[in-house]
């Protein structure tokens, strides 16, 4: 789920499908890929790390690339939508998946 051109649609139908699909609050996944590079992956981690959640980082084959997979009880689908929003804004390169 790399963020499309008009992102706002897109997180406005993300919000709806999430509303639609769980009963809130619920346990949400998260991945993120980016650049193997300490700095990113941290502010990853800091973004979520006030909220209880599981955090996995896993390096690419080459190690290039690392995703980051969060696991974390969120209260309702803006909660979701404002975390993606927080770090496409804050980690340069990141893909939302």
């Amino acid at each position: 789920m790399s963020t499309p051109p008009n992102s706002e649609e897109f997180y406005k139908k993300l919000k709806s499908q999430l509303h639609d699909t769980a009963l809130w609050p619920t346990a949400y996944l998260y991945k993120f890929i980016v650049l193997s590079d300490k700095e990113k992956i941290k502010l990853i981690e800091d973004i979520f790390n006030h909220l209880g959640a599981v955090i996995e980082t896993k390096a690419s084959k080459n190690g290039k690339y690392t995703s980051v997979s969060i696991n974390v009880r969120m209260k309702n689908p803006d909660a979701v939508v404002e975390k993606y929003k927080e770090v496409a804004e804050k980690v340069e390169g990141v893909i939302s998946l």
